[in-house]
């Protein structure tokens, strides 16, 4: 295991440091590797972010939706989403003459 020095600490934080151990019937030293081992965390997972998202996200975890039943769009109605969207030039000059 590894040692460290910790110079300059405050006479307040060190005081505060050895209620807290003492609350805990730890001694500084171990209140210090606790404290440091809950700031610093897990290791970090061996799981890359997509993997982690899937596992919470994929298809086991789902929700099945029940969709609406669709009516084909008429013409007209195509050519009125285009007008109103300004999107599909090309699209809107074919179909709205």
């Amino acid at each position: 295991m590894a040692s460290i020095t910790i110079r300059n600490l405050d006479d307040d934080v060190k005081t505060r440091l050895r209620v807290r151990a003492a609350e805990h019937h730890r001694s500084m030293e171990e209140e210090v590797c606790v404290i440091l081992r809950d700031a610093v965390g897990r290791k970090p997972s061996s799981r890359d972010l997509a993997t982690i998202i899937h596992s919470h996200f994929g298809p086991a975890n789902g929700v099945d939706l029940e969709l609406p039943p669709r009516e084909p769009l008429s013409f007209a109605t195509l050519c009125r989403y285009v007008e109103a969207t300004g999107t599909a030039s090309e699209l809107r000059d074919k179909c709205c003459r």
